[in-house]
């Protein structure tokens, strides 16, 4: 179990999953024998948040936004990097059939209808806020042991196939990875957005109000005018806000009103 006392070089160094764990909160390398509290706070990552997720354990001291910088991360890095590297090695693998079969093209047509399903499935995740996808995360799954199998059973035997194993072992390390981030967003994820959700029962609909102006960028006067309450009324409100969510920045402010759906992301940039 690691702590924020631990060198960040240790936890980088203890094996390559904890390292990509690390990676997706926008960490850089060169860490030194800095610790992990130290390396958090230089770059403005909640350690607590970090920790739980490299541990793998619930943790009640949760920080939305640095949670949404690490899934975001994560996104990028299925549908940026490696889905598009695996298909790269499996046209290689097919670009020099001879035998004229037609199943190494069915097997890239396969991928990349599976490769639609994941841009869709994270899709739905980010417009609901990640509730309720784990009967889509079993179908996305199932799909990639489709593909395997497939190609395992089905391939000709008679083409050249180095290419075609190295594309295959690709797809078995996305497979424990992808696993590996649906258990976070089910162990981790799903509880501390459950969490922010009852503390945003706690709010009253007037601070709710003020909290949707607070994140449109306007001042305590441009609150109190639009909402016909004093200043000192909308700087009470605020304050409540804060001490109820615990959340002091605009950045966490606004992540908290996209999530419990209080604005929405169109609404922001026009505003």
């Amino acid at each position: 179990m690691y702590n924020a006392k631990d060198k960040m070089a240790e936890l980088m160094n203890a094996d390559a999953e904890t390292l990509q764990i690390i990676s997706r909160f926008g960490l850089p390398l060169g860490v030194g024998d800095q610790t992990v509290d130290e390396v958090c706070q230089a770059h403005h990552i909640h350690t607590e948040t970090l920790l739980s997720v490299v541990n793998h354990i619930k943790n009640e001291i949760i920080d939305i936004p640095t949670l949404m910088i690490y899934l975001s991360n994560a996104h990028k890095y299925f549908l940026e990097y490696q889905l598009p590297r695996i298909r790269q090695t499996l046209i290689e693998a097919v670009s020099s059939i001879k035998t004229g079969s037609q199943v190494p093209l069915l097997i890239i047509r396969l991928y990349d209808e599976y490769v639609e399903e994941v841009k869709t499935h994270i899709a739905h995740e980010n417009e609901n806020n990640f509730q309720q996808h784990q009967d889509d995360d079993q179908h996305v799954a199932a799909k990639l042991k489709e593909l395997k199998n497939i190609i395992i059973r089905f391939y000709p035997a008679e083409e050249p196939n180095n290419l075609l194993y190295a594309a295959l072992q690709d797809i078995f390390q996305i497979e424990k990875e992808l696993a590996l981030h649906c258990s976070i967003e089910d162990d981790i994820l799903l509880p501390a957005l459950s969490q922010v959700k009852k503390e945003s029962d706690q709010l009253t609909d007037r601070e709710k109000d003020v909290l949707v102006q607070v994140v449109k960028g306007m001042s305590n006067k441009e609150i109190a005018d639009v909402l016909n309450i004093s200043t000192h009324t909308v700087i009470s409100h605020r304050k409540n806000i804060v001490r109820k969510l615990n959340i002091h920045s605009a950045a966490g402010l606004t992540i908290y009103a996209i999530v419990n759906k209080l604005v929405c992301l169109d609404a922001l940039r026009n505003s």
